[in-house]
């Protein structure tokens, strides 16, 4: 498949692309819950851990809900008051993982997949596999793929495609590398990666698509994005959104933060407008630390 720039976003983008990179002025403003309700959500992904079946549902089974993280039912109320929690255990464990946490109200997903539906494709696993044991969300561009395995942004956005039609969530991962940083072009990179991956996905199924800003150099270095600079890449994300499909996409579609997310830093993280929740690594190997991260405190709404 070969991208051409046909989307409104590249048009956008070609058209006017000093102020589309140039670092934000928030002419959209940052979202508030005045002007969408977006449910909070909160996510574990284990990567290559734990090592054994019973070392996984321990950790399952460690994950402490309170009173503010439950399952969304679809009701408005849900909405303003619970936080979706998914974990994302390694392919074995998907299964009784799933048993252990869904009482709970907790939810899981696939790390990973491959776009076809069988063959000969040695090692890999299909949508309807994941999806017959449990899975509802899928990561999709994480870094670790990106990088480590070569995963390009061809393949991420067959693959996204392939996680909504299979009537699953993908969890979409963009951001920048350390080098792209330090040269100013994390706007770029995320806005290329948003128009890549998401090409050829109507603004109806954007409705089930979780987008999560992930800046690589973040991620397990101890390297915190600052608050407000994160913030500030999720509003720059929803004008992309915006160009993209529509105001309303933009501001319905919930944005995570990863990289480096602890208990010492949630807060701070979740009290911002723009970011709608974390995507969790080394920190939701601890059962007692997620529990903190997901039972995070909330700002309470000032007139």
């Amino acid at each position: 498949m070969k991208f051409t720039l046909t989307t409104p976003l590249a048009a956008f983008l070609l058209a006017n692309e000093a102020a589309a990179f140039a670092p934000s002025s928030n002419s959209r403003g940052s979202s508030s819950a005045l002007d969408m309700a977006r449910q909070p959500i909160m996510a574990g992904n284990w990567k290559l851990n734990p090592g054994t079946e019973e070392e996984a549902l321990a950790l399952a089974k460690a994950v402490a809900l309170g009173e503010e993280t439950c399952a969304f039912n679809g009701d408005e109320a849900d909405i303003e008051s619970c936080t979706e929690v998914v974990v994302f255990p390694p392919f074995p464990f998907i299964s009784k993982v799933k048993d252990a946490v869904e009482e709970a109200g907790l939810k899981v997903g696939a790390q990973n997949f491959y776009y076809q539906d069988s063959g000969a494709y040695t090692g890999s696993v299909s949508a309807s596999m994941i999806k017959s044991v449990g899975c509802e969300y899928v990561l999709c561009g994480h870094s670790e793929r990106r990088t480590l395995f070569a995963d390009s942004d061809t393949n991420i956005n067959l693959k996204v495609k392939k996680v909504l039609d299979s009537g699953m969530k993908p969890i979409l991962c963009i951001g920048e590398t350390k080098e792209e940083f330090d040269l100013g072009l994390k706007n770029e990179v995320c806005a290329m990666q948003l128009a890549k991956d998401l090409y050829g996905i109507t603004k109806e199924q954007m409705k089930d698509v979780v987008i999560a800003y992930e800046p690589v150099w973040a991620i397990g270095t101890g390297l915190v994005c600052g608050a407000q600079d994160a913030n500030d890449v999720h509003v720059f994300v929803r004008e992309c959104l915006a160009k993209m499909f529509d105001d309303d996409v933009a501001e319905a579609t919930r944005i995570q933060y990863g990289g480096s997310v602890k208990p010492d830093n949630v807060d701070e993280l979740m009290s911002m407008p723009d970011i709608d929740g974390c995507l969790v690594g080394g920190a939701s190997l601890d059962g007692e630390g997620f529990s903190r991260i997901v039972n995070y405190e909330r700002v309470t709404a000032t007139a």
